[in-house]
């Protein structure tokens, strides 16, 4: 039977994760995919990146701007719901697919429960610092299926009273994409976006909601101690949290430095393939911990936002100092890094999933909520 999927985004780190899923779908008979964009997706201030969107070309994209610069999680909660709502009145899926720990995901899972649509978190389960953990844990609640990235994530959501026949272990979706042929070759990347360095870093510094006050110091000690270290860094701008304009003010410190190429957003096969060529990575982003392992890449994490996800050999933690991180930075030259490949599946999360949607066990998935207490 026909079935209409809708995932929506307010990321280009969910959109990420979610593409490969999309595309499975795209050309399927028994499927029609609906992608509803928000979110961080229309600011211009983060590189507009609804073009990349458009750029996969699929063929049924829809738009709503619910944000400002820097607003608040609530406000954007609040405004995504409404947007959202019209949207599925609209579409009337029958499967609503939502990412990760964004309040854009909440609102996706308040929307289709209380409009009796299923709902499919993906890479629930996960843990991690800072308010992220709330906003995870609430969406899986909210949803009536999973699709974890591994039996570790499956096992948190078991004992969070998810029931068991609910989670489908798929592997992480990105890791697709990874490995994958649709990678640029290195010189393409750097002459796409004019980048003459030789050796470089990745770095990624977002702001940590929960430590508000302190950030515009986080962010003027990482700032300092990159220009300090005299190495060249390809510099992505945060995502747009309460605290991303303090980020944003100590970046103003980088323009025309030549050490630095400072972006908004990077397509994101284009960030893969400049990351598994990269020196080492360093900020707060779930990149250094996920990703970056996989290519072998070392990882400066500086900070809490991290707290509690899967760590490698391959990860320096480093406090928020400007001293603590040039230490990290200087670490990097004594240590011989490896590939370390974490439990996120192999690179087939696409096909796990659309062997899942065509199972007639799926769609009987009981739209009540069940609770399963544990013995």
């Amino acid at each position: 039977m026909h079935k209409k999927i809708a995932f929506l985004t307010g990321t280009r780190a969910d959109f990420g994760k979610m593409k490969p899923l999309i595309q499975v779908l795209e050309n399927h008979h028994e499927f029609d995919p609906h992608i509803f964009v928000t979110g961080m997706h229309l600011l211009e201030t983060y590189g507009y990146t609804l073009i990349e969107v458009e750029r996969c070309g699929f063929k049924n994209i829809s738009t709503f701007r619910n944000d400002t610069h820097e607003a608040s999680m609530d406000l954007t909660l609040a405004k995504t719901i409404t947007g959202f709502s019209e949207f599925v009145k609209d579409v009337q899926p029958d499967l609503i697919v939502i990412h990760g720990d964004r309040v854009e995901a909440l609102a996706g899972a308040i929307v289709g429960s209380l409009n009796n649509i299923l709902v499919a978190h993906v890479e629930g389960g996960e843990l991690s610092g800072t308010i992220d953990e709330l906003l995870r844990h609430a969406t899986s609640k909210m949803s009536h299926i999973h699709f974890v990235a591994n039996q570790k994530a499956k096992i948190l959501l078991e004992q969070m009273g998810e029931l068991p026949e609910t989670i489908y272990s798929i592997g992480s979706p990105d890791v697709d994409i990874m490995f994958s042929n649709a990678l640029p070759e290195l010189e393409t990347a750097k002459t796409y976006y004019d980048i003459a360095f030789e050796a470089y870093a990745i770095a990624m510094f977002h702001p940590v909601t929960t430590e508000h006050s302190q950030m515009q110091q986080y962010a003027d000690n990482f700032v300092k101690a990159l220009i300090d270290s005299n190495k060249n860094y390809v510099v992505i701008f945060p995502n747009n949290d309460m605290g991303s304009q303090t980020i944003l003010d100590a970046y103003l410190l980088l323009k025309n430095h030549r050490n630095f190429r400072v972006f908004p957003s990077l397509r994101f096969e284009y960030f893969l393939t400049l990351l598994k060529h990269s020196e080492f990575i360093i900020g707060n982003s779930s990149a250094g911990v996920r990703e970056a392992p996989y290519y072998g890449i070392p990882t400066i994490n500086i900070g809490t936002r991290q707290n509690n996800r899967v760590y490698s050999k391959a990860i320096i933690n480093s406090d928020y100092t400007k001293s603590g991180i040039l230490n990290g930075i200087k670490k990097i030259k004594t240590i011989k890094f490896q590939k370390d490949i974490h439990d996120f599946g192999s690179g087939n999360s696409a096909e796990e999933f659309i062997k899942v949607l065509q199972s007639d066990v799926f769609w009987k998935t009981n739209h009540q909520k069940q609770f399963r207490a544990l013995s």
